[in-house]
């Protein structure tokens, strides 16, 4: 598992977010405090507190290109 913290205060970057973890096959979850949701769902991360930093975790050993595409939302 790899994991970073991003940011993503507007609806463009919520849907670029998606567009880009639907691509992989392996689980991807969006934290905020206690809650948890699949990053892969946009209405799951509109339920979230899009204020506060959020963690992605990937759940794959082979997960690089993933944490590079997301390297644009980074905090």
């Amino acid at each position: 598992m790899k994991s970073i913290k991003i940011s993503l205060e507007m609806a463009k970057s919520v849907k670029e977010f998606v567009n880009i973890t639907q691509n992989y096959s392996y689980e991807i979850l969006l934290k905020s405090g206690k809650y948890v949701v699949d990053a892969k769902s946009i209405l799951g991360i509109f339920s979230l507190d899009l204020s506060q930093p959020l963690t992605v975790e990937a759940y794959s050993d082979n997960c690089d290109d993933l944490m590079e595409r997301l390297k644009k939302f980074e905090i």
